[in-house]
């Protein structure tokens, strides 16, 4: 049987360059230009690619966060472990709803919350979700580590490092990592590609410098790429040179 040459390049093109990725989608990104909130339409285009990812036979699992309805670190007067709790709770609110648009497009999905919270998710157990990856279900994980004082980038880091991801995906309103705040400076250089250390020593703002260190001690490459285009998540999946890499 002959196979057309095209045929074998389409699929050579199209093979995934990650096995099993670890997505951050800040609380902000769902919130789209409402700024607070949950905007659908915005939480639809999102998980409509990574449902691409999902066909393409990528292993994804999200840890997202809760800033489109609280920041602990913004709470003026009350308790911060208090505050905290109050954000997880926020997280929990946007992987559910993740998770529906998720399932409305024929994906197989789990959630997993560092609370117990048994009526709404399963408890956060490592081999469980690892198992449920290996099945090809999509995992989304809430309420940060469960603990206060650490951000849900710093989850990321925790989470892409126990279930052994290829990569961590960061993905923000920004197109890549400056060498400063692009907001700010016009004259802002972007890098295509940076050391993790730079990133710690010039307090570049990726991260957090306890997620960027665990990334670093467990040899986890980090993409940076702008969320205002969602195929970009698709297109860095696909090996694609998009926004930056920190390694």
């Amino acid at each position: 049987m002959h196979i057309s040459t095209d045929i074998i390049w389409r699929k050579f093109v199209m093979e995934p360059v990650y096995k099993r990725i670890l997505l951050k989608l800040s609380g902000e990104a769902l919130a789209g230009d409402k700024k607070i909130g949950m905007d659908f339409d915005m939480i639809n285009n999102i998980c409509k690619s990574i449902k691409k990812c999902y066909d393409a036979g990528v292993q994804i699992a999200i840890v997202v966060g809760g800033g489109n309805f609280w920041r602990g670190r913004s709470s003026g007067a009350m308790d911060r472990t208090r505050a905290d709790h109050i954000g997880m709770l926020a997280t929990s609110m946007n992987a559910l709803a993740v998770a529906d648009s998720l399932e409305a497009l024929g994906a197989e999905v789990r959630v997993q919350t560092a609370i117990f919270m048994q009526q709404i998710a399963e408890p956060y157990i490592r081999n469980k979700a690892v198992r449920h990856l290996e099945k090809g279900r999509i995992v989304i994980f809430g309420c940060g580590t469960g603990s206060p004082f650490f951000s849900t980038d710093t989850a990321s880091s925790l989470r892409a490092a126990e279930i052994d991801a290829d990569v961590m995906l960061k993905a923000t309103m920004v197109d890549g990592v400056y060498d400063k705040d692009p907001h700010i400076y016009p004259d802002a250089v972007k890098y295509d590609t940076i050391d993790i250390d730079d990133v710690i020593v010039k307090h570049l703002g990726v991260m957090d410098s306890t997620s960027a260190s665990m990334c670093k001690d467990n040899h986890i490459p980090i993409v940076v790429f702008n969320l205002s285009r969602p195929d970009n998540i698709y297109d860095v999946c696909m090996g694609k040179n998009v926004g930056t890499l920190v390694k």
